[in-house]
């Protein structure tokens, strides 16, 4: 097999590979403000909060309010906490939580539009006690405490899957510039294969991560802080989309091992012997005869009368005998 069908060869995990590199990229862009509307919602996790009650009045200026706020709400009550919060800013009615940022906006109708999202952010991970100011009023005791570990382990744990998530991208990336040497040989793919087990493995960690810890975190969530009326769940489109990516990943693997052990680039009609580049040897045909060398004896005359006797001198002859090869 040639060139070409070198390349035939390879053209399927090469075709892997870029997909797997898409999805990752759907992942990191999901809930940042650099992707489109589609891309905004992807998510993770949501935190709803449309249901949460509020019935005082909004302060004009938070400062002020500040000043002469007085607020008593018990350690680990979260919806009490937020109705104060409530009062004095405007809290969204959702969050969605990404890999690089989350993004926050209103329900109207059951439909939910995204107004802003946050800056993407490296080793990300959401902190309520911040973003719903809970500091700020001085309520971040609110947060009851089977939420705040499970909010421990998310922030410690995020950091592993950013990581993970960034270093699955990088070797998805080089898998596919390494690609470009296997079609010249298998030492190419070989290398190559090496990269795609590692894009492959960080791949699986990463979703397996994501998808364990934010089913821990929405599992809390329901649990204990649903009857205030916030309500959390999982994401669909871009668990999807990292899982496919390692489906993606996986086969771009096996296909790059299998093009290292297979398809190789050398003719076979081309130098099929290396004892043959030297120069050109001739074989033998088959029923041919090569003249008799001198360890056989000569044929005798035929006997006439007329000799004086038989030590006379041969005459010469012009036969000269051939043996079957």
């Amino acid at each position: 097999m040639g060139k070409g069908g070198r390349m035939i060869c390879i053209f399927t995990p090469y075709i892997l590979t870029i997909a797997a590199l898409i999805c990752l990229i759907v992942v990191g862009l999901g809930s940042t403000d650099n992707g489109t509307d589609s891309l905004r919602d992807l998510y993770f996790f949501r935190a709803d909060l449309q249901d949460l009650n509020s019935s005082a009045p909004i302060q004009n200026s938070v400062s002020s309010v500040l000043d002469d706020l007085n607020i008593s709400v018990d350690d680990g009550d979260l919806g009490s906490a937020l109705e104060e919060v409530e009062q004095y800013f405007n809290i969204p009615d959702f969050y969605n939580i990404g890999l690089f940022g989350y993004c926050q906006g209103n329900v109207s109708n059951n439909d939910y539009r995204v107004t802003n999202c946050s800056s993407p952010e490296a080793q990300f991970w959401f902190d309520p006690v911040d973003v719903w100011n809970l500091k700020t009023l001085g309520l971040q005791n609110a947060i009851p405490d089977d939420l705040q570990d499970a909010l421990n382990v998310y922030k410690n744990v995020s950091k592993w899957m950013c990581i993970a998530y960034i270093i699955a991208f990088a070797a998805t990336g080089l898998e596919i510039l390494l690609g470009i040497t296997a079609i010249f040989s298998r030492w190419g793919s070989c290398v190559t294969t090496l990269v795609a087990i590692a894009a492959f493995l960080f791949t699986a960690a990463a979703s397996a991560t994501s998808t364990a810890m934010f089913a821990v975190i929405a599992g809390v969530f329901n649990d204990k802080i649903k009857p205030y009326g916030i309500d959390g769940h999982m994401g669909r489109n871009i668990y999807a989309a990292t899982w496919l990516a390692t489906a993606f990943s996986l086969a771009a693997a096996l296909f790059w091992a299998i093009s290292s052990c297979c398809c190789s680039g050398r003719s076979p009609y081309n130098h099929r012997h290396g004892r043959n580049r030297g120069g050109i040897t001739a074989e033998k045909a088959p029923y041919t005869y090569e003249p008799v060398g001198d360890g056989y004896p000569s044929p005798q005359p035929p006997f006439h009368a007329s000799a004086p006797n038989n030590s006379a001198q041969q005459r010469p002859t012009a036969y000269e005998p051939y043996r079957h090869v």
